[in-house]
This record gives structure tokens, sequence and C-alpha cells, in this order.
């Protein structure tokens, strides 16, 4: 896929903050609370997954020089296994975008409700939520220029109090407040496993530029370096802030927070208006995640529409945005909203494993392409080189699996449910177009990717 016009792309500055942006959302603020029943043995939980998360980090770099062109982990499970491994991947990314997008926006409320709804009731709360959605889905249909720009200030205005909590944070920390080390009722092994499911959906975002790589100047060069330094950004604030916030709100009262960043901030200075300023940082934060990921989670079924690979008005755009995608998500993030307020007893933490699932789907198909790729085109490479990729990118398959196997019965029942929704979807798609089996990927895909 050809690179765009120049006034239609962005830079590795936006491009950092557009990782950034996405990653760091309202998930890390309302992560603690989903994390304290397992106490601070989630905090090794969140070490491994960062290890994890920067496996996949470097692997995805590799591909994205190796294979340029949006779509991120669709092109590359399509190079690698073919139509069927491509449409599986963007379908199975697309529900994680969309359903990440509603478990995004319930965080956001429970900000938010820290100065209005104070009471949690549960119509204003929807409304709210629906608010969040459909807001970034405007400044998405306005324009790329726009959404880049909002991008690069709302990373900004959402680091400031998360760096405060990562580094100053860290001397008002009172070791009794966080508790027994396991409080959950399962063995270590058991709560590191669980709570590494839920500290995932903190670093789901990392290949957002890779998913718009097409969008990106230089790719080759951008959206690798992008990635990386997104991520190890990423993990600095994550780790610290959060021992920052176990250490300040007692294990008990964390449990029940529905804006734990901004207990820990009064816990901290004492009084409300130390709290209000980091909720209203929490609320910048998920808008500014939000347009992020309603960008991402029309771009990819974008790329695959163009392969005819998803239904065809997913390829339309609008002013260089996929109208049709944009808007389709929003609506059905809408909806998983409403149902989840209606329906589930732990809304955030129902819908973060559930997109978490739906997630690793992507991420295992793309390290396995790379270990694939290094495995029978890799002899060729300097054998120190060889090795190194080799070795991260089995680090990144491992994870995944490991990842999938944490997410629970209940996540693993909904999320393969909706994965195989999509097989009749490719039935579909390849009876209307006249076609059975796979289409070959073209001699100038190939050239590229071996570059």
């Amino acid at each position: 896929m050809g690179q765009e016009p120049r006034g239609s792309t962005f830079g590795l500055p936006t491009a950092i903050a557009l990782v950034m942006g996405s990653v760091i959302g309202t998930g890390v603020f309302a992560l603690p609370s989903a994390l304290a029943a397992y106490g601070p043995v989630s905090l090794v939980a969140f070490v491994v997954v960062t290890i994890g998360a920067l496996a996949l980090a470097f692997t995805l770099g590799a591909l994205s020089r190796r294979i340029p062109g949006s779509g991120g982990p669709y092109v590359y499970a399509r190079h690698a296994f073919g139509d069927f491994g491509g449409f599986l991947n963007a379908w199975s990314y697309w529900i994680t975008a969309w359903a990440g997008n509603a478990a995004i926006v319930v965080a956001l409320v429970g900000y938010v409700e820290v100065f209005v709804n104070t009471g949690h009731t549960r119509i204003w709360s929807i409304v709210i939520a629906l608010l969040g959605l459909w807001i970034p889905a405007v400044v998405n249909i306005s324009g790329l220029r726009t959404m880049g720009a909002t991008q690069v200030v709302t990373t900004i205005l959402k680091f400031v109090p998360l760096v405060f909590m990562a580094t100053v944070g860290l001397v008002f920390v009172k070791t009794a407040n966080f508790g027994a080390f396991n409080s959950s009722d399962t063995s270590f092994g058991g709560a590191v496993s669980a709570a590494a499911a839920i500290a995932l959906f903190s670093y789901l975002g990392i290949e957002t530029t890779a998913v718009v790589a097409g969008k990106v100047r230089n790719p080759r060069r951008n959206v690798a370096r992008a990635t990386i330094i997104g991520t190890i950004g990423c993990a600095f604030v994550y780790v610290l802030s959060t021992i920052t916030v176990f250490g300040t709100v007692p294990n008990a009262s964390l449990r029940t927070s529905v804006a734990p960043f901004t207990d820990a901030a009064n816990a901290i200075f004492g009084g409300e208006w130390a709290g209000q300023v980091v909720a209203l940082s929490a609320i910048v934060s998920g808008l500014g995640c939000l347009v992020g990921w309603t960008l991402v989670v029309a771009e990819m079924p974008r790329a695959a529409a163009a392969d005819h690979l998803f239904p065809a008005p997913f390829a339309r755009t609008w002013r260089g945005i996929p109208l049709f995608g944009v808007i389709a998500s929003t609506v059905l993030a809408s909806i998983l909203t409403v149902v989840s307020y209606t329906s589930f007893d732990r809304v955030f933490t129902t819908l973060v494993l559930l997109s978490v699932f739906t997630a690793v789907v992507p991420y295992l198909f793309s390290a396995a392409a790379q270990v694939y790729w290094l495995l029978s085109r890799g002899p060729r490479l300097p054998r120190a080189q060889l090795v190194r990729d080799v070795t991260v990118s089995a680090v990144a398959l491992v994870f995944s699996f490991w990842s999938l196997a944490g997410s629970g019965y209940q996540a693993g029942y909904y999320g393969v449910f909706c994965l195989l929704l999509g097989v009749p979807v490719y039935v579909w798609l390849k009876v209307s177009r006249h076609e059975y089996g796979e289409t070959p990927v073209t001699t100038a895909e190939t050239t590229a990717s071996d570059a």
C-alpha cells in the first residue's frame, strides 16, 4: 500500500503521541482498583506484562520495517498465513478496538462522576459514557490534522499527573496500605496469571502506529521507533504510578474505588482539590485515548476491505478518514456499553478481559508471522541478529499464549464466540466475489517484505 500525500500524514512526534495516547487512556487510571483484589502480587504481574509488551513492541517494529503500509497485525498475518489468517486478525482486532473503547469510556465515567452524578445513577452514567464515545468520533470525522493535534495536546496533559505519581508520589507510600501480598483466593501463579490478563489491557495500543502506518511519514523508520519509544515511556509511568496508588490508598478502600488516582492524590495532599486535578487529567486522558482508538478501530478494517477481506463500506474514506468504520464501530461500542451497564456486575473488568482476549489473537499471529519469516528466510541474516530476533519474537509468542490462558473462562467464552462469528462473514465475502481458497500475496508485497 502506498504512501499518502504529505498533508494527510504525520511525523515521529505525533506517531509517538498516538502510541502513548492510545495506550495511556483511562485504563491506567482505573486499573489499580481492578488489580487490588489480587494485592501487591499484581505488581509482579505488571512487570511480567511489561517485559512481554516490550517483546511485542520490538517484534511489531521489525514487522513494520519489513512489511510497510496500514493494517498492522492484519497485513502481517495475511502476508504469512494467507487470506483467512489476515481476515481473522482484522476481525479480532476490530472487536478489540470497539470493545476496548467501551471499557475505556466506563473508566472515564468514574472520573467524570467525581464532579457530576456523584451518586452513580445508572441512566446518567450511560449518558456520560455515550457522550464520551461520540465526541471522539466527531473529532475524527473533522479530519486527520485535528486528530493529530488532539493526540499531542492530550498526551502532554495526561502525562503531568502520571509522572508526578510515578516520581514524587513514591515518597508518600506506606507499606501498611499494600495489605497481604496475595489477597486472592488462588495460588501465587494463579494470581499472577489472572492479574496479568487485566494488566495487559494497559498496553493495548502499542500497535496503533503500525495499524495506521500508511499515514506516517517514512514508516519504515518512524513506525518502529514510535512503537518502541512509546511502549518504554508507558512502562515507566505504569509500574511506578501503580506502586504509588497501592501504597497511598488502603487495599480495602482501593477495591471499591471508582477513581483510584483521585483517592491517591487526596491521600497525598489532603482535601479534595488534588484529586479533582487528577480526575480532570483522567478525563482528558480518556478523551485523547478514545480519539486515537476511534481512528484505529476504523483503519484496520479499511486496510482489510481494500483487499476485499472486509465488507466494502469500510474501505470508503471522507477527508482521509474511514467514515463508515468510525460510525459503525462507535455504534457497536455504544450498544456494548449500554448492555454492560445493564447486565454485568463488574462492568470494567468484564470489558477489559474481553478486549484482552480478542487483542491477544492478533499479537499471537504477529509474533508467529515474525518467527515464521525468521526461520524460513532468516538464515541469510547475521547469526547474532538472527538469534536475537528469534528470541524476542519467541518471547512475544509465548507471552501471547500465556495471556490467553489468563483471560479466564468468561472472557474466553465471549472472545471465542465473537471470533468465530467472523467465519460466516468470511464465507460471505468470498462467495460474493466468486472466490474459493486463498488470494496469492502479490510480488510487490513479497519483495517489500524481503527488503
